[in-house]
């Protein structure tokens, strides 16, 4: 991706407009959308560390305040709650009241959750932090790539959007690192505390930035739809692209949640779901949330070793999603996606016959290393970034929120379902068994994906919408599996 310019290159600086009190948008072209895009992404980073901190600081959470692994589980799985429940009603606030506004709201309560978190000193306010935070992580979560989806041109969308998962993983290893830097005073407290930097980021940023053209054009605000357009573009010349906007939200039947169910968008909404239940229960947060206790598990004794080597398996999670944003407008999505799942499910083999063989336990902490590497790897050029980028695509703007949304809620619902269970899983069942059914799992991610889910790469939203209208021709190689 090209570097960032800086931001005097970007022109005039944004100031208020005091007719309407909406921000005017500066000039700048194309150097505008890259840094509207890295200022999006910052609500990745946050997505990322609020995470991610849980990982290291639990295990110094689970000792101060004597938890058991039902409490446990439950002060992980606290923010899980807040963020399904924000997902539920932010879809529809989104397509209300705009992408950019929902962001500045979750930067806000991203303040608010861990320093309530990290002041905590009982058990209930602790998880009251958590939940606080899980709705505005909530909101980040889906916001940011379809803010981002709306903005972006067809030929770069692929790898904007994934910007936001590169961010997302840059998150989580920034949080790991604050966890090792931490770890030998266990203060734990500030691991939490530190979330509010990249909230404060990308409140500040967000106060700068339009609306996308497209909830604009939505919403009928046409001059300042296409002055936008027209800024993210470089030019003045985007009448082709602004009138196709607006064919596509005169076909549609309109923003009630019945249109989200109807037969035009069921195959979408089928797909979206899927992969959102899929990306959870193949195992990626147990690995996440509990990626010290799997190394403690494999027989590294320290709290530091663990979280360090926690940290590369985090690095290498950053380092293929980067590679991941090359090649996701260049390869495609469906390669991207079923090679990362073929990775995913080699990784998780090698886990469960390393926990399953007891000649193995001399060299478990190693066989550990190497099989989540494997397992991140795949799931970083895959299902993690690929997930998000088809949800912005693959649903008309006028329900895009919605039905963004209601993805989003089920991808809580399902991490929710995996991260509480996890403990108790590993207690009734033991660790191969428990690796092994996400294994099952995956192989049934990989046959649904090779079945139902559509190449979109190169495709306008407005082109991706038809793919999904009663007669279209699924054969059509640019769109069709």
């Amino acid at each position: 991706m090209p570097a960032i310019p800086p931001a005097d290159s970007v022109g005039h600086q944004m100031v208020n407009n005091k007719a309407n009190g909406k921000p005017t948008i500066p000039s700048g072209g194309t150097s505008y959308i890259y840094l509207a895009v890295a200022v999006a992404s910052v609500g990745g980073m946050l997505f990322g560390y609020d995470t991610g901190w849980v990982s290291g600081a639990i295990l110094f959470i689970h000792q101060q305040f004597a938890l058991t692994a039902g409490e446990e589980s439950i002060v992980v799985s606290g923010a899980l709650v807040g963020a399904m429940l924000s997902s539920v009603v932010g879809g529809a606030s989104s397509d209300k009241f705009g992408r950019r506004h929902l962001l500045l709201v979750a930067a806000g309560i991203c303040v608010l959750g861990p320093v309530t978190t990290a002041l905590a000193n009982n058990l209930l306010v602790l998880i009251i932090g958590r939940f606080i935070t899980g709705i505005g992580i909530g909101l980040a979560s889906f916001t940011t790539p379809l803010y981002i989806s709306e903005i972006a041109p067809e030929r770069d969308r692929g790898r904007m959007v994934s910007l936001n998962q590169v961010a997302l993983t840059g998150g989580i290893i920034v949080a790991y690192v604050v966890d090792l830097a931490f770890s030998a005073s266990g203060q734990w407290r500030w691991m939490v505390g530190l979330a509010v930097v990249p909230a404060i980021l990308l409140g500040a940023g967000m106060a700068f930035l339009p609306n996308s053209p497209r909830w604009l054009a939505s919403k009928g605000q046409d001059e300042q739809a296409k002055e936008t357009l027209q800024k993210i573009r470089g030019t003045h010349d985007v009448e082709a692209e602004y009138q196709a906007i607006q064919a596509g939200i005169a076909e549609e039947k309109g923003s009630r949640w019945a249109a989200v169910f109807s037969a035009g968008v069921r195959p979408a909404l089928i797909v979206g779901l899927s992969l959102a239940v899929f990306q959870q229960v193949t195992g990626i947060n147990t690995i996440i949330y509990y990626a010290p206790t799997i190394m403690r598990f494999a027989g590294l004794s320290s709290a530091t070793a663990a979280i360090l080597a926690t940290a590369g398996v985090g690095i290498v999670n950053v380092v293929v999603t980067i590679v991941a944003i090359f090649l996701i407008d260049k390869v495609g999505r469906r390669p991207l996606l079923l090679g990362g799942m073929g990775a995913m499910l080699l990784g998780l083999v090698v886990l469960c016959l390393a926990f399953a063989l007891t000649g193995l336990r001399s060299e478990l902490s190693g066989i550990t290393i190497a099989s989540l590497v494997i397992y991140v790897a795949g799931f970083a050029i895959g299902l993690g970034p690929i997930f998000w980028l088809l949800i912005s695509e693959i649903f008309p703007t006028k329900i895009r929120g919605k039905a963004t949304g209601l993805a989003t809620t089920v991808n809580w619902g399902a991490n929710l379902l995996v991260s509480v269970t996890f403990l108790s899983l590993i207690d009734a069942l033991g660790k191969a068994a428990v690796f092994g059914s996400y294994g099952v799992l995956t192989v049934a991610a990989i046959v649904f994906a090779y079945f139902r889910v559509p190449e979109t790469k190169g495709k306008t939203l407005e082109q991706i919408q038809g793919l999904w209208h009663a007669g279209t021709d699924r054969t059509d190689p640019g769109l069709s599996p």
